[in-house]
């Protein structure tokens, strides 16, 4: 069985951002477009669909990873910024768009809160395997020598 584990990082994330998209329950919020995704950021992200990418990024996080509290969260999407003439000094993501994005994905019922951190739920795991599936054999169509590792 193909899993997240056998597709590339960057693909399985644009389609789940696509599936994620058609989810009622994950919606852009209105201040989305006017903020930093951290103090080291300098700028807004340009890309308009970033709410979905980056909800996508989480679940494949929680996939290999859960549980993770927001804590371990802001630390990943996190990095170095420029003090002056200092060495460039780590700095964690905001915190207000992973909790919203977390809170959207479990009324989505992806994702459920334990007290060790927040894991993916039986419905989030099918998700990911299933576009991982997916995702997979549209590769094994374009390269015909990974169809019989799916």
């Amino acid at each position: 069985m193909v899993n997240a584990y056998d597709v590339p990082a960057d693909l399985l994330i644009k389609s789940l951002a696509e599936h994620i998209k058609k989810i009622p329950e994950i919606e852009v919020p209105e201040w989305a477009n006017y903020v930093k995704t951290g103090s080291h950021t300098e700028r807004p992200p340009q890309n308009p669909d970033w709410w979905y990418t980056r909800a996508a990024s989480i679940l494949r996080k929680l996939y290999f990873h859960g549980p993770l509290g927001i804590h371990d969260l802001e630390r990943a999407y996190g990095g170095s910024k420029q003090v002056g003439y200092n060495p460039k000094h780590h700095r964690d993501a905001g915190s207000s768009a992973i909790r919203k994005i977390l809170h959207q994905l479990e009324q989505a019922e992806l994702v459920i809160k334990t007290q060790k951190g927040r894991i993916l739920t039986p419905k989030g795991v099918s998700l990911v395997d299933k576009v991982s599936f997916n995702l997979f054999q549209e590769l094994s169509k374009q390269n015909e020598a990974l169809a019989r590792y799916g």
